[in-house]
């Protein structure tokens, strides 16, 4: 069995390289939307809020008693794909809060159609540099929401905007902080 020329090694070893190459980038192409969310999530990136549990929440109650007084206001802000038949809209389109302190706004929704139809909501915040500092305790938008036909709900978030927002020199001047949804109609699932 004759071995391979010098020339031919280099050929195979260049193949095997490049085949190697192709299938990590294939495989970068598929991960880069999940390793996207998770940085967004993680670094409040492109607005991205942040999702608290209730002992976080007591943790930056308890550091907002020390910037005593400092406040911000949160303007609310609800939108809807074309193909959601819905109304869709805050309760109340701003509102004063504390740093540090738990707040819960309230959004209506109405399914204006004859037929069931679930939605999800997208959401972030604005300026970007403020998702780092808003989180979420509880939220309609952490899970699909179905409406009976004609059926009108009151859905609440329960947020605080942590007070480490005023040791940010990027984030501490801003005076209003958006919190945007919006409704997509969620794909049909097969029965």
């Amino acid at each position: 069995m004759a071995s391979l020329a010098p020339s031919a090694k280099s050929n195979a070893r260049t193949g095997i390289i490049a085949a190697f190459v192709a299938i990590a980038m294939l495989g970068l192409g598929f991960a880069a939307v999940p390793l996207y969310r998770i940085f967004c999530q993680v670094t409040g990136f492109a607005g991205t809020t942040q999702r608290a549990t209730a002992g976080e929440a007591q943790a930056a109650e308890a550091l907002g008693a020390k910037v005593a007084g400092a406040t911000v206001s949160v303007r609310f802000d609800a939108n809807i794909d074309a193909d959601l038949p819905w109304t869709f809209k805050p309760e109340q389109v701003t509102k004063t809060v504390k740093l540090g302190q738990r707040q819960m706004a309230f959004f209506y929704a109405k399914n204006n159609s004859d037929v069931p139809v679930t939605g999800q909501a997208s959401f972030n915040v604005s300026p970007d540099q403020t998702g780092a500092y808003f989180n979420k305790v509880q939220c309609f938008c952490f899970t699909e929401q179905t409406l009976q036909p004609g059926e009108e709900v009151h859905m609440p978030v329960l947020f605080f905007v942590d007070p480490k927002i005023a040791d940010d020199p990027d984030a501490a001047p801003v005076q209003q902080i958006t919190l945007s949804y919006t409704f997509h109609r969620a794909p049909d699932v097969p029965q």
